[in-house]
């Protein structure tokens, strides 16, 4: 087992009618909270107005900040930096999932340093060595940004989509009520499913390393989304399924799978080429090029993909190299089940050689990084899955 730090400081209220706690919740943070949403189902739905009445009895004044987009910008997260300083805010709280709660962070790291650019904090040009505290009210489990360390933006000027990770991303506290997954649409939900089984297996296909008890989390992690996740994509008023789905989102994202084994995220370095330039959801990039990385490398990590397959799928062969193959057919499957795009084409996009090539120089900063700790992925590898993935 590989040495690791485990920092996991937010404060979880999960279950029926947890918003309305959100006011005791803001109250230990701040005095003036600005709330950032996105399009507007929170509005449709009446939780921006149960959060509201929350924090008014609270005694926290609150300004509004709505339009997060699903691949949160730079720009927006501008502007919403420059309404947190005009109200004095000193609280940032996120209403939404993924994108909401990234907007909220970016706004917090502005916010708190106004003479920085935000786009030098972001890819550390400028040390980030302040923020606002943020609290996050989640409506859908996917992204697993109410419990982890990360955030990404887009900078649409220069179609370039990074992220960053600091405690200063960490939410103070998260609010978990299964029910608002009714609110989310049914294709995002999948898109949801997906992200949470990427970011597990992102951290669980590293060779060569023991952990037996992180494995254990993050198989049964994964065998919990499989269960659940369609179930909640059909149905998304089930909500003893959508409490296992928002549970598994918050645990998949908040380092615990890592733990001693650590983390790889070359899958999400090609999904982020495919967003910044084509603005597809990012669940569904994820899932459109799973499957060509897994049989680019699979070959160089088959005890791993074997005990994968076993594991979660309960694939059981004689030769390892079949149940390594039967584990990445069923889990590109099970994307399509959830009516996930698992090809370029099926996510409708239509990339050119030339397109796969940038997309590969994307992903790899120019060529100048390898991707994937099970074998290096340079920019002619990763256009090779691209045009694979095509």
């Amino acid at each position: 087992m590989n040495d690791f730090r485990y920092y996991a400081p937010t404060e979880v209220l999960f279950g029926t009618d947890a918003e309305y706690k959100v006011g005791d919740c803001a109250a230990k943070y701040g005095t003036r909270a600005l709330l950032v949403y996105g399009r507007g189902s929170v509005v449709r739905s009446g939780l921006l107005d149960r959060v509201e009445d929350s924090l008014r009895r609270a005694g926290v004044a609150f300004a509004c900040f709505g339009g997060a987009q699903p691949n949160p910008t730079l720009a927006h997260a501008e502007q919403g930096a420059a309404q947190a300083l005009s109200f004095g805010a000193d609280l940032i709280i996120g209403i939404g999932g993924g994108s909401a709660i990234d907007t909220a962070k970016a706004i917090a790291h502005g916010a708190a340093n106004p003479d920085d650019s935000l786009w030098d904090i972001w890819t550390r040009k400028v040390p980030l060595t302040r923020s606002l505290p943020v609290g996050a009210v989640l409506t859908m489990p996917a992204a697993g940004s109410e419990m982890s360390d990360s955030a990404v933006l887009t900078n649409e000027a220069i179609g370039k989509k990074a992220g960053i990770n600091t405690d200063f991303n960490r939410c103070r506290f998260a609010i978990l009520n299964p029910a608002l997954g009714a609110t989310v649409p049914r294709y995002q939900l999948a898109a949801g499913v997906t992200d949470i089984m990427m970011h597990t297996m992102e951290r669980y296909f590293i060779p060569d390393v023991r952990a037996e008890l992180t494995d254990e989390i993050a198989e049964g992690l994964l065998r919990t989304v499989v269960r659940n996740g369609k179930a909640v994509v059909e149905d998304p008023s089930d909500e003893a399924a959508m409490s296992e789905i928002f549970w598994a989102s918050s645990l998949s994202h908040n380092n615990l799978t890592e733990c001693g084994r650590g983390k790889d995220f070359s899958v999400h370095k090609l999904g982020h080429a495919l967003s910044a330039k084509y603005g597809v959801t990012h669940g569904a990039s994820l899932a459109a090029v799973w499957g060509a990385w897994a049989e680019e490398v699979w070959r160089d990590c088959v005890p791993r993909f074997c005990r994968f397959a076993e594991q979660v799928w309960g694939v059981h062969a004689d030769e390892p190299k079949l149940a390594a193959e039967a584990g990445i057919r069923r889990t590109v499957e099970f994307f399509a089940g959830l009516g996930m795009p698992t090809s370029l084409n099926a996510l409708g996009i239509h990339p050119s050689d030339a397109d796969l090539r940038v997309l590969a120089l994307d992903s790899t900063m120019n060529d100048s990084v390898k991707l994937s700790r099970i074998k290096p992925l340079g920019a002619s590898e990763v256009e090779q899955i691209f045009r694979r993935a095509r």
